[in-house]
């Protein structure tokens, strides 16, 4: 199992970048609201101690139109330079159930945020929680599996980081 503790993810400290131009936009689902709810304030938590200024918030109902809503955003904002986002962070919780249903939206909003990844400009992070059960998604707010909201946005500033460097 992946554990944060086996990885240098949080090895990134406040005060050496300067964040404060950036815009992050996170695409959050309605779906498990209690829990997207906390993924969202893990991730303004983090960016907020890292002098992001600008975070946005946009609700899409489910996982799956997660993508539409990136790709509609980023072709609405990419000419002005000034309000084009440094990156997205995706935010939703897909809870198994007892039908294929769980499969179908796990790999529709995955392949969607990858193929994203592949022909944007800008990186877009993966916050979506796949689980079993509700257990297993509250473990990941805060719980034994850390936060992964907050792992998310520190996922999206070393991605821009990275993005702003070979841009150089």
């Amino acid at each position: 199992m992946a554990e944060v503790s086996n990885s240098n993810l949080y090895q990134l400290t406040a005060g050496t970048h300067d964040f404060s131009g950036a815009c992050v936009v996170l695409v959050r689902t309605e779906w498990n609201a209690a829990v997207i709810d906390e993924l969202e304030k893990g991730c303004r938590k983090i960016l907020d101690e890292f002098g992001v200024n600008e975070v946005l918030t946009v609700t899409v109902p489910g996982a799956v139109e997660i993508g539409f809503a990136v790709k509609a955003y980023w072709e609405s904002k990419s000419r002005h330079i000034k309000t084009r986002p440094h990156a997205f962070i995706t935010l939703g919780c897909i809870v198994r159930g007892d039908t294929p249903h769980f499969d179908y939206v796990c790999k529709a909003v995955t392949d969607s945020v990858t193929q994203l990844n592949l022909t944007l400009d800008v990186p877009v992070i993966f916050g979506v929680l796949t689980v079993e059960n509700q257990q297993q998604a509250i473990d990941r707010i805060g719980g034994s599996h850390g936060h992964k909201g907050e792992e998310a946005a520190i996922t999206a500033l070393k991605m821009i980081l990275l993005n702003t460097s070979l841009k150089k």
